[in-house]
């Protein structure tokens, strides 16, 4: 992370005390960790991504003031806290196995064969504790482990690959490497084709949407940002 001036927010009336990376800082209250950092200077230019705490790019672990314990969280969803110490996980260095999905299996076969670690989870559940969308990676995993490639996909479907569960498991395993593997096998092999998908692209081939898309590449952008904000909302 790079530190460019810093941005003063002179109108907050009570500040915090914390330290980033060491280093003591006072940011206003009710700040989150992601606006604390720029506030105290620092530009994010990796681990800053979606800042809505979808596209899981801004880990982070801290420890709070009091409080022996290690914690994770995303910077776009966690409020600082008086006396917090914290630092970025922009990049966690986890095991990634490199596959090609037109020449794999959906069983355990293929799943021990490019994560075998994968078998030497102890149950802890720390995965699942530190997982900021609430899932419940240690019930994912033990699916995993006996293969069941379409529970693991389902359990994990809203994974964001922050690595935060495997930044905390003391056996090591790559839990969110292992789930978008189980995703993809889920899609290729075992899920039903989408009907409407194939109708959409059939549409799509046979140039039905073409006059619309010239239309709106001829819009401004005021006309698009109006065309965006009255669409259509699936509810």
């Amino acid at each position: 992370m790079a530190q460019p001036e810093a941005v003063i927010d002179s109108a907050a009336p009570e500040m915090s005390t914390i330290y980033i990376m060491g280093k003591r800082y006072e940011v206003p209250k009710g700040l989150t960790i992601m606006r604390a950092l720029e506030y105290s200077g620092y530009r994010l230019v990796r681990g800053a991504g979606c800042r809505g705490g979808f596209c899981g790019a801004c880990g982070t672990v801290f420890r709070t003031q009091g409080d022996y314990r290690l914690k994770v969280g995303l910077a776009c969803q966690t409020v600082v806290e008086e006396g917090m110490h914290l630092t970025q996980i922009p990049f966690y260095p986890a095991n990634k196995a490199l596959y090609n999905l037109e020449e794999l299996k959906p069983n355990l076969a293929t799943l021990v064969q490019l994560y075998p670690e994968l078998p030497r989870c102890v149950g802890c559940n720390t995965c699942t504790k530190a997982c900021p969308q609430g899932l419940d990676v240690m019930d994912y995993m033990a699916k995993a482990m006996r293969g069941d490639i379409a529970k693991v996909a389902g359990i994990s479907f809203d994974c964001i690959m922050c690595g935060l569960c495997a930044s905390r498991c003391p056996a090591e395993e790559v839990q969110y490497n292992v789930a978008i593997l189980a995703r993809r096998l889920y899609s290729r092999y075992i899920a039903p084709p989408a009907g409407h998908l194939a109708e959409r692209v059939r549409e799509i081939e046979g140039r039905k949407y073409d006059q619309e898309l010239d239309r709106m590449a001829n819009m401004s952008i005021d006309e698009l940002k109006e065309l965006y904000n009255t669409r259509d909302i699936e509810s």
